[in-house]
């Protein structure tokens, strides 16, 4: 951080006099220092057996009036195709760690009804009955599989490590990959096998998925990941990471992996650290310091990476272990849900599209630490792309940040230096840019409640051809998307102008900016 300050502030004085002005921001893309490759599942979403986000989210069912492709919400899988969704962690979050995988297998009406892990939190306590609070298990493995599928999007899994036996996530696995014909399992799934790579060992070991101390769980990821059959496919294991700023976790289980065996590290893909960065007042009723407040606590994820990145070093010198933050976003309290059942369900505000804007670049700034994301969650529930309820349906403006971010996708994240006046710890211009061939892609947040900002663009080793610029932003920062006025806020297009190495456009007050450029 004390060298993008640094550099911020060399990039004012190249790009003076428009950088010396107060209210205006500038930008050095830096095109020959390259940080590492963007990966598409930095993108990755998360679906969790939770309140509303599987049943009336994902799954309606087959005989449902509602649109739908063997039961999964069709209005949700057009949506996921359009910005490219690339990956889906199922089925929790801490449901998983009490989730027995044969319950979701055979025929539906021959499932068993279980009591979900959440049903006796929040308004689920108060609710007599329902698929929310009681499992019936129409949505398991191969119905997952299938929305994998039909979206395009890999799976990942995570195995019950709490509750459940190596022998069971074995056979999880076999279920899986298996070739047809091979075992009785693979007689089961009745499909070709669904090559499933990413398994997450557990999740949240240090609290709901087990309590244990970060050396009692090396063990048990030794455990679950000893000689598990791969059928040819490469299996990529996420040992449960640390929550937050947990620095004992990481250097506490990596420590006795590596000092069990050192070549233990090759087990390990990537490390799931979780963080949200919590409620300033109400998810759409806020004050303008509860909103600075929000943000502020949004890009506290730089520090978490790094500070990790430094302690994992320690074990793994050559950094092959990247992270896997499965679990980010903003998590209100209660009170704007649209329906009862919706446990942790929130209405997402433009304030949460701009945590959606900053995280996605936090991440693409560490492409070269960063493998995998996945925001939480997915539909209904904390800081959703979609609130869907019955026959309603609408996309939250996080939605639109993913959408306007997917050109990232694949890209060679390059060096930027932003610079404009700050509001404390929070930047007042961040942003990230990437390079595919000659096309640069170059993403920016204005976080100032009070103040539009005029941006200049130093373009150093190249100059534009061409610039097409796209804006995301509303009259004030509590203004959301409703079932009523669906498209309230969406992208628009920006006006942009280029002259040679130099690219210029304005950003509106709390705002999110997408420029793509051609460079000659």
């Amino acid at each position: 951080m004390q060298r993008r300050h640094f550099l911020a502030t060399s990039a004012g004085a190249l790009l003076a006099p428009r950088a010396a002005q107060a209210a205006d921001g500038s930008v050095t893309v830096l095109l020959n220092e390259p940080v590492g490759t963007i990966s598409p599942l930095i993108h990755g979403h998360f679906v969790e057996h939770l309140g509303g986000v599987v049943y009336d989210g994902i799954w309606v069912g087959e005989g449902s009036k509602v649109p739908n492709v063997a039961g999964l919400r069709k209005a949700l899988i057009d949506a996921l195709k359009k910005i490219q969704a690339p990956l889906f962690r199922w089925p929790g979050g801490c449901f998983a760690d009490s989730y027995n995988w044969r319950d979701g297998i055979g025929p539906r009406a021959q499932r068993p009804k279980r009591t979900n892990f959440w049903a006796s939190n929040g308004m689920l306590a108060k609710q007599s009955g329902g698929p929310a609070k009681y499992d019936p298990n129409e949505f398991g493995t191969n119905e997952f599989m299938r929305f994998c599928q039909e979206v395009g999007g890999a799976p990942y899994i995570a195995a019950n490590v709490r509750s459940g036996s190596p022998r069971e996530y074995y056979e999880w696995v076999e279920y899986c990959n298996s070739p047809v014909g091979s075992t009785t399992l693979a007689a089961q799934r009745g499909t070709s096998p669904f090559n499933v790579q990413y398994w997450g060992i557990g999740n949240e070991s240090w609290g709901c998925g087990g309590d244990f101390s970060a050396e009692e769980y090396s063990v048990e990821f030794r455990k679950f990941t000893s000689w598990v059959p791969n059928y040819g496919m490469p299996l990529r294991f996420l040992p449960a990471g640390p929550n937050g700023g947990d620095l004992k976790w990481s250097r506490g289980f990596f420590e006795a992996l590596t000092r069990k065996s050192p070549g233990l590290i090759n087990r390990v893909w990537g490390w799931a650290l979780h963080y949200y960065c919590g409620t300033a007042g109400g998810p759409v009723e806020f004050n303008d310091a509860e909103y600075y407040e929000l943000l502020t606590k949004a890009v506290r994820m730089e520090s978490l990476i790094t500070d990790h990145w430094t302690v994992m070093g320690e074990y793994d010198r050559n950094h092959r272990v990247k992270f896997a933050v499965d679990e980010w976003g903003a998590w209100h309290k209660a009170g704007s849900e649209v329906a009862p059942h919706h446990l942790f369900g929130q209405i997402g505000t433009m304030r949460d599209a701009m945590v959606a804007a900053l995280t996605l670049d936090i991440f693409h700034r560490h492409a070269d630490k960063v493998a995998m994301a996945n925001v939480a969650q997915l539909v209904n529930c904390i800081h959703s792309l979609f609130i869907a309820h019955e026959d309603k349906f609408l996309a939250t403006p996080n939605y639109h940040v993913f959408d306007m971010y997917k050109e990232h996708k694949g890209g060679q994240a390059v060096r930027a230096v932003f610079a404009a006046p700050s509001q404390g710890k929070l930047p007042g211009l961040d942003g990230s840019a990437s390079l595919t061939g000659k096309r640069l892609v170059l993403t920016c947040t204005n976080s100032s409640l009070s103040a539009g900002m005029p941006v200049e663009v130093k373009l150093a080793g190249g100059t534009a051809r061409s610039v097409a610029g796209t804006i995301l932003h509303a009259v004030k920062p509590q203004a959301h998307n409703s079932f009523a006025e669906p498209d309230l806020i969406a992208p628009k297009a920006l006006k942009a102008e280029t002259s040679g190495a130099s690219v210029r456009f304005e950003m509106p007050p709390s705002s999110v900016a997408r420029i793509i450029c051609e460079l000659a």
